[in-house]
C-alpha cells in the first residue's frame, strides 16, 4: 500500500502547522513551500482542500495565512488519511460496484487484507498531529537543517464509544 502524494503533502502541511500551533503569526504557503520543497501550485490546492474539510483556517491578505482549525492533539493521522486518500480499496473485491472477482465472498485473502487495512488505519488513529510535532520535525520546520528520522510515538489506545 502506498499513500498518494496528495495525502503526503496534506500531512506535511498539517504537521508544519502543528509545529507552529502556538506562534502569533500564521503559517504561510511560501514558508511551507520553502521548508518542504513542494510547488506553490500543489500547496494551494492541498490547502484549499484541507480548509474545505475542516482541518485548516485560511486568511488572505496582511496577517493572513494558515492555522489548524482544531488543536493538533485532536486530529489523528488516520482521520487525515481517510479523508485525503481517494481509494482505500486495496483489492477489487472491496468495491461491490466494480467487483468482478469470482472468488468474492469466499476468499480468505479478502478478509486478510481487510484486517491488514483496519490495523494500518488503527495505528494511524492512535497518533495525533501533536504526536508528530517531535523535536526533530520542529527543528526542521524552524529552519534548523536536515530532517532526522525519529521513532514514531507508540499509538495511544482510544476508548471505544458504545
Amino acid at each position: 500500500m502506498q499513500l498518494t502524494k496528495w495525502t503526503d503533502y496534506s500531512l506535511r502541511v498539517l504537521m508544519h502547522c502543528a509545529v507552529h500551533e502556538g506562534r502569533t503569526a500564521a503559517v504561510s504557503i511560501a514558508e511551507i513551500e520553502q521548508a518542504h520543497r513542494i510547488s506553490r501550485s500543489h500547496l494551494n490546492k492541498v490547502v484549499m482542500a484541507l480548509a474545505a474539510q475542516g482541518f485548516l483556517e485560511t486568511r488572505r491578505g496582511r496577517g493572513g495565512g494558515l492555522r489548524l482549525l482544531r488543536p493538533a492533539a485532536d486530529t489523528t493521522v488516520g482521520e487525515v488519511v481517510r479523508r485525503t486518500e481517494t481509494d482505500l480499496n486495496l483489492l477489487e473485491c472491496f468495491d461491490a460496484a466494480s467487483n468482478a472477482c469470482r472468488l468474492a465472498g469466499g476468499c480468505r485473502l479478502e478478509a486478510l487484507v481487510h484486517e491488514a487495512r483496519a490495523r494500518f488505519l488503527g495505528v494511524l488513529d492512535g497518533v495525533s498531529l501533536a504526536d508528530l510535532a517531535t523535536p526533530a520535525v520542529c527543528r526542521f520546520a524552524l529552519g534548523g537543517g536536515v530532517a532526522v528520522p525519529v521513532p514514531v510515538p507508540a499509538p495511544r489506545r482510544r476508548a471505544r464509544s458504545k
